[in-house]
């Protein structure tokens, strides 16, 4: 097994969380016999102390129990039933983004059938998101709402097949995992983002940049429906305007992305940001450069995040039914909780496009 020391997770975690998973799995059956601590300690290099209080933590948790003078060995994992109706939710980021609306959609229809939520916070991160999961089994979650995150789909499927090998259902959203049966609920990227780049046609556009991240599902779908777009209309993709990256959404990390984009300000008219906040962070660097928006550049985004209304850049964009997604992928998830048996589901809603005040027509419309 690893141990990763470069994480906020603490090691006698990692280490509990990696023996659950080799019970769970078979490898460690009922009334085996685990290895000593010296044993594992040869196996991991972690300390005595670390690996006997991760031993202990699953033997008050049900998993091991101590034989006197013979070892610890494997019991029956503990059974969630009988303890509360409770639905995890895990979310990239509880404070930002579409997240607060999605989970407004999603609370309001749990209350209405009794279930209470706990809501979990992965910052995108595996690891993190590992982390709530032993929290949310403990605590005997009935179903789970997953958002997946911004790491390879071998993990998030591993992530899911967790909470499975316990009866517990999973609904996922926003994001799919490619190749893999699991009910989910997202939106039309491919369709939201040929209709953005349509418009930008439409309005004289033929150099279009896009930049987003290819990491996860929902913005590489984005990707291809302005390709798509593209194509349709006879105009060539230059590569050189594709400029997409491989991780997770950091602000500090998209404000040097976006001061690249716009030093080559000469190349295109117009940009197509991967969701709403890529948008105004190019609309910050902008200003700060004194490239006006949209007399210099076009801009659109992605999701019509609620605090449009503030911000001075009128963006087009758009408008996902974050507020449906939530409320529908409850209503998934109570299904299965229910016991209704029927073919894996995946739910995809339309989304629209807000037009506002971040494009104006190319001056050389007569030339396309």
């Amino acid at each position: 097994m690893m141990i990763n020391k470069n994480i906020p997770i603490p090691q006698y975690f990692q280490f509990q969380t990696w023996l659950v998973d080799q019970i769970e799995q078979g490898i460690y059956k009922p009334d085996d016999k685990i290895p000593t601590e010296d044993e594992f300690m040869r196996m991991t290099g972690l300390a005595r102390s670390t690996i006997r209080q991760a031993i202990q933590n699953l033997v008050v948790q049900g998993y091991l129990v101590r034989k006197r003078r013979l070892g610890t060995f494997v019991t029956v994992p503990p059974s969630s039933s009988g303890k509360l109706n409770i639905i995890g939710i895990l979310v990239h980021d509880i404070r930002s983004g579409y997240a607060p609306e999605f989970l407004r959609g999603a609370g309001d229809e749990a209350a209405k059938n009794n279930y209470s939520i706990i809501l979990c916070n992965t910052d995108d991160l595996y690891s993190r998101a590992e982390f709530h999961a032993n929290r949310l089994l403990d605590h005997g979650a009935k179903g789970i709402i997953f958002m997946p995150t911004a790491s390879s789909d071998e993990r998030n499927i591993q992530l899911v097949e967790r909470f499975r090998r316990r009866s517990i259902p999973v609904v996922t959203v926003d994001r799919k995992i490619p190749n893999y049966e699991v009910d989910s609920v997202t939106t039309d990227n491919f369709h939201g983002a040929y209709e953005l780049t349509k418009l930008l046609i439409s309005q004289g556009h033929r150099r279009i940049a896009i930049t987003l991240s290819t990491r996860v599902s929902s913005e590489v779908e984005r990707l291809e429906g302005y390709k798509k777009a593209l194509a349709d209309h006879n105009i060539p993709i230059d590569p050189s305007l594709i400029i997409t990256n491989e991780e997770r959404f950091i602000e500090k990390h998209y404000l040097q992305y976006a001061k690249f984009i716009l030093s080559q300000r000469e190349k295109f008219s117009a940009i197509v940001a991967g969701h709403d906040r890529i948008a105004y962070i190019i609309y910050t660097v902008a200003d700060e450069m004194g490239i006006r928006i949209p007399e210099d550049i076009s801009i659109v985004g992605y999701d019509d995040l609620l605090f449009h209304n503030s911000h001075p850049l009128e963006l087009t964009t758009v408008h996902q039914p974050i507020y449906e997604m939530g409320q529908e992928a409850m209503k998934l998830l109570l299904q299965r909780i229910e016991g209704k048996s029927f073919e894996t589901k995946n739910i995809v809603l339309r989304s629209k496009v807000v037009v506002r005040k971040s494009v104006l027509p190319f001056p050389h419309k007569s030339s396309t």
